[in-house]
This record gives structure tokens, C-alpha cells and sequence, in this order.
């Protein structure tokens, strides 16, 4: 259902203004690129969603499918997260591909905070910890640890990049959502190196503000997860992730004066720079 939020026909033309910047970027993008050479990351979360929301209006004007889409599966996943992207993924005839390091999952017995022995993990997992510097000899399974994120979330990416030979990547990413991305650019082109592939970083939304993103969900009647509606603003984990207030929907908190992503797991976000310089999203 569409958000219970009163919008003027002065704002809807200040969000139509936004999403138009959000769908020229997209246009380049397919000016830039082969069709079969895009990706698109989502989450299910509300910035990612909106992306995939505007790369979709661009795609039906020029008749074109969407491109193709994954998912990460890091193992402590919101089910509503779940039923939301299965839901809208059909909807919207999404060609979503869920990925997930089953090599590490697997090392875990998927269970969360048991340990992975590192000589349990394949050779490219391996060299992925060595890449970053880890030198112990296990670590606890946690999908928002520096070493999780890592491997749950970044080598997945690369590994998605490889395997369907993607040039260029949307990301749903925004300037005013964590001080590591303030400088980010619409387009960013990423040098390959050992075991990551070249690539080009495409962020549509970077100028939406966390107002505007709300009020362009309203405004357009824009799907949304349910979790958002119970106080959460900002998703990761499942049992990393903190309610804002409780009871209260994102878009009626203090967006202006308070910290979106105070509800994730702290020490990842002060880590954010460190792990995106390994090629974290």
C-alpha cells in the first residue's frame, strides 16, 4: 500500500524534477553500455528499491527488459525483506539472481556467530582474507563484521560482476546517507586488480535526500518494505539492525536532525571507508 503522507502538486513537481536528473543518468548509462554488460544491485531497502524503481521507468520507455539484478544472501536476512523482493521481484518481472558465499555459509553450518575455521574455506576465500589482512585462524560468522562484509557482501559483488561479465553496476547510494560517500560520483569507474574486475559504479539517486526519497514514494506510490512502516530507517542484518522509534514510520521521524543509519551496527559504519577502499558498496 502506498504511504499515508499528504503531498502537494509543488512537491510532486520537485520529486518529478529529482527522479528526471535519477532517469537521465540511467539514459547514459545505456548510452555508455551494452545492455548485457549492466547490473543492478538491490536490497530490498528504500534506496536501493527506489533505484530500481526509476532504472525501470527508463527501461519501459525504451521497451527494454530490466537488467540483470542480484541480491546478496548474507544469512541473517529480515524476512519481511524477503517477502517484500520475492513479491515486487515478480511484479516487476525483476531477472534477480540471489547470491550468496555458500563456501562460508557452509563452514558455518549456517548458524550465526559459529566459528569458521579459515582452512575450511575455498582457495578464493582464502586469498580474499589474506587480501584484507586477516592472519587468524577462524573468526565468528557475522554478516556485519569487517571479515563478514567482506566475504558476505563484497566478494559476492565481484564474484557477480565475473560471472555475467558486468561493465557497468546502479547502485542505490546517496550523498547525505554516511559521510564515506559525500564525494561519490554519479558515475566511478573502478580499475580491476587481483580478484576484483574492472568496472563502472552507476548511482542515480546520489542527490535525493532522505526527505526527498520519502516524499518521492508518496508522491508516485512507490512500494515499500513493511519494516519501514514499524520505526526502522535504515536496513542491514537482521540482528545488527536497530528500530529508530518504535511504532513510528521513517518518513514522520526527524530526518533533518538525526543520524539515518544510527540503527546499523556501529563499528561497521566507522569502518565504512576502510572496507569500500576493498571494494565495498
Amino acid at each position: 500500500m502506498p504511504i499515508d503522507k499528504e503531498i502537494s502538486e509543488k512537491r510532486k513537481r520537485q520529486c518529478m524534477k529529482l527522479v528526471e536528473i535519477s532517469k537521465g543518468i540511467v539514459r547514459q548509462a545505456f548510452e555508455r553500455f551494452k545492455h548485457e554488460e549492466l547490473g543492478i544491485t538491490w536490497t530490498g531497502g528504500k534506496d536501493s528499491t527506489l533505484t530500481l524503481w526509476i532504472i525501470r521507468q527508463v527501461c519501459m520507455e525504451k521497451g527494454l527488459p530490466l537488467p540483470k539484478t542480484m541480491i546478496i544472501g548474507e544469512g541473517d536476512e529480515f524476512e519481511e525483506i524477503e517477502e517484500f523482493v520475492g513479491r515486487i521481484g515478480k511484479e516487476w518481472e525483476v531477472p534477480l539472481e540471489i547470491c550468496r558465499n555458500e563456501d562460508v555459509l557452509k563452514a558455518a553450518n549456517y548458524k550465526l556467530n559459529a566459528p569458521v575455521r579459515v582452512r575450511d574455506l575455498n582457495e578464493r576465500n582464502r586469498a580474499e582474507l589474506k587480501r584484507i589482512g586477516f592472519e587468524g585462524d577462524e573468526f565468528p560468522f557475522e554478516a556485519e563484521s569487517y571479515v563478514g562484509n567482506h566475504l558476505m557482501k563484497t566478494v559476492v559483488f565481484n564474484e557477480f560482476l565475473e560471472r555475467n561479465r558486468i561493465k557497468g553496476v546502479f547502485q542505490g547510494l546517496r550523498w547525505d546517507e554516511h559521510p564515506a560517500r559525500f564525494n561519490d560520483e554519479y558515475f566511478e569507474f573502478k580499475e580491476g586488480g587481483y580478484l576484483v574486475p574492472d568496472h563502472t559504479r552507476i548511482r542515480p539517486i546520489l542527490h535525493f535526500t532522505e526527505k526527498d526519497l520519502w516524499d518521492t514514494y508518496a508522491a508516485f506510490r512507490i512500494p515499500y518494505c513493511v519494516l519501514y512502516e514499524r520505526g526502522y530507517r535504515s536496513l542491514g542484518a537482521k540482528t545488527t539492525s536497530q528500530i529508530s522509534i518504535e511504532g513510528v514510520p521513517a518518513w514522520k521521524q526527524d530526518l533533518e536532525n538525526t543520524e539515518e543509519r544510527s540503527g546499523r551496527r556501529q563499528d561497521k559504519e566507522k569502518a565504512m571507508e576502510r572496507m569500500r577502499k576493498l571494494g565495498y558498496m
